[in-house]
């Protein structure tokens, strides 16, 4: 039974792994270490409740922990990293700059919008979810999570405006 339950949960970890990843990577504006953490943070808890929610909807159970641990977490002054001299390299397949400078760049903006928005946001545009789901994940109501999302967006629009300079 237990290894039921285990080869299950691993099927579900390695078929949404990189999906879930993304979104905490976006939830915590871009530091993909932070999200590392904060996807093995959620899937811990998910483990310990998996015999109940594997049937219903473990996904949506782990956007919500996703979310308010992110929430959480942009509340901490300090995470416990250690600066180390050297990074390592980073091996790059060809010239994908394009792609990670406008990658990048939405991160800083996101990384600038309140955590609460940022999760509206997240959830909202970038998972697809419904309103209502939005607002059960961030633990409002519907109203509350369309603001968030509606002031997120808005805000997003002013700092990738300001960004932007015209060239010549």
């Amino acid at each position: 039974m237990e290894q039921a339950r285990a080869g299950e949960f691993d099927e579900f970890v390695a078929a949404r792994w990189s999906g879930l990843f993304h979104l905490a990577r976006l939830l915590t504006g871009g530091d993909r270490h932070r999200a590392e953490d904060l996807l093995q943070e959620s899937l811990v808890k998910l483990w310990f409740v998996w015999p109940k929610i594997s049937e219903e909807a473990p996904e949506a159970y782990v956007r919500k922990v996703l979310a308010r641990a992110a929430a959480r977490s942009a509340r901490r002054r300090w995470w416990g990293e250690r600066p180390v001299e050297q990074l390592p390299d980073v091996a790059v397949p060809g010239d994908v700059s394009a792609a990670v400078a406008e990658r990048s760049r939405l991160e800083a903006a996101l990384a600038q919008l309140t955590p609460r928005q940022r999760a509206a946001v997240v959830l909202r545009y970038y998972q697809d979810l419904p309103e209502a789901q939005v607002a059960q994940a961030l633990g409002c109501p519907v109203g509350t999570a369309r603001s968030h999302a509606s002031r997120g967006v808005a805000r997003l629009r002013q700092i990738l405006a300001d960004v932007i300079e015209p060239v010549g």
